[in-house]
């Protein structure tokens, strides 16, 4: 899958997971940050991305301080998932 195309699905997927239903999903930035004052995300849903990450990239994140890095944008998810993807 390309970078472009994983960005893109993963854009929908988070608007499908944690139903956010007033977002778009082309209106989500790729380095927009998805918490605080970017799309305003909190410490839930950083949960339920981890868990989303799991379930469909194969992707396992134990440590918080790395999820709070993995999880800073669209970019930076995409990165991790390209570097450590096992489905």
């Amino acid at each position: 899958m390309e970078t472009a195309e994983l960005k893109e699905q993963l854009k929908k997927q988070v608007v499908e997971f944690l139903n956010l239903s007033t977002v778009n999903p082309a209106d989500i930035k790729d380095d927009e940050p998805l918490f605080g004052e970017g799309l305003g995300l909190d410490s839930i849903d950083s949960i339920e991305l981890i868990v989303l990450l799991g379930r469909e990239y194969g992707v396992d994140i134990k440590d918080p301080k790395e999820g709070r890095k993995i999880l800073t944008s669209i970019n930076t998810m995409a990165a991790y998932i390209e570097e450590h993807r096992t489905k």
